[in-house]
């Protein structure tokens, strides 16, 4: 996806958000406030609450029990979160970026089965998967690939993403060890 993609939400969540972007937007033409709308593609890394995939499937794997999951074949672009980070106060730094939206993604886009088996690899076993159907989403609101392209973020402010996604759940997979008694295991916060 380019920032020029059509804005269509499928759900109330993407309407939300695109409701932001415009209302910033707004501010920028009407009143020349110097914005610039950052577009971040599913940040993962330490601290992450198990609301998201990555840190579900980190914190239910190392609990070694089997993993209950929604959508396997959804695809999303996974950044780090210290590359989140550096786009933030690149496009802060950066007067090209004003009036713009920018993506802040890898390019790249892994499905949730393949992120199991990448954690499973990373903790040297094989995962267990089970679908658990509260944790689908309804058909009509689930993007099924979501992957930026990141171009625009390099030709404006200098961005490129620097953790690759073995090096990122590496990072998280020894947090999360370090810190499970932050997580209630088995439990799916809606």
């Amino acid at each position: 996806m380019t920032e020029d993609h059509p804005l269509e939400a499928h759900s109330p969540y993407a309407a939300s958000k695109i409701g932001g972007d415009k209302l910033m937007d707004a501010f920028f033409r009407s009143h020349r406030l110097p914005v610039t709308v950052l577009r971040p593609f599913n940040t993962y890394g330490p601290h992450q609450s198990t609301r998201a995939v990555t840190a579900t499937i980190v914190t239910q794997a190392l609990a070694g029990k089997t993993l209950l999951l929604g959508e396997l074949d959804t695809r999303r672009d996974l950044t780090f979160v210290s590359d989140t980070v550096a786009g933030f106060i690149a496009a802060a730094e950066s007067d090209a970026a004003v009036g713009r939206t920018v993506h802040l993604g890898t390019g790249n886009d892994v499905s949730v089965a393949e992120l199991v088996a990448v954690v499973g690899e990373l903790l040297g076993h094989r995962l267990a998967v089970e679908v658990d159907d509260t944790r689908l989403r309804p058909p009509l609101s689930e993007v099924r690939r979501l992957v930026s392209n990141p171009a625009l973020a390099h030709e404006l402010i200098g961005w490129n993403p620097k953790v690759d996604l073995g090096a990122g759940l590496s990072a998280t997979i020894r947090w999360i060890e370090s810190n499970m008694s932050r997580f209630r295991i088995g439990e799916y916060s809606r």
